[in-house]
């Protein structure tokens, strides 16, 4: 059964446009352990929602892991590694954090808990939701 992520990344340094015209794209630059540990965790096929994080604060599309973690050398320290993501689709409506944080069927999720981690898992149901908000 596929397990599904959240990936943020700030528009001005790699936005959802940058990815749909690269395709496929590695997700490196991650040097917080947790989301590492994340990352560590993914399969193949996995599925994820890509967030733009700063000012827009939004989902804006769904993305499937192509390549699991390997190293990134990006990372001169040898710790840290990335996985690629390919894309699936742009979301036809955005879904902004504060729509999610005003759906109590979302309170629980990590988006809504710890706001800075960069990549985080999100609960089947959770998908669902969200996906659902975004029609």
């Amino acid at each position: 059964m596929p397990a599904y992520w959240l990936f943020k990344s700030e528009p001005n340094t790699w936005s959802w446009d940058q990815h749909v015209a690269a395709g496929t794209a590695e997700w490196d630059g991650v040097r917080n352990h947790q989301a590492k540990n994340h990352m560590i965790a993914m399969k193949r096929g996995d599925q994820g929602m890509f967030y733009h994080s700063g000012k827009d604060k939004q989902v804006v599309g769904v993305v499937r892991v192509a390549k699991t973690y390997y190293p990134d050398p990006t990372d001169k320290t040898g710790k840290f590694g990335m996985v690629d993501l390919e894309v699936v689709r742009t979301l036809k409506s955005p879904v902004t954090l504060a729509q999610i944080k005003a759906e109590p069927r979302l309170s629980d999720m990590v988006l809504v808990r710890n706001t800075r981690l960069s990549v985080q898992p999100v609960e089947p149901a959770e998908w669902k939701i969200v996906l659902a908000m975004a029609k």
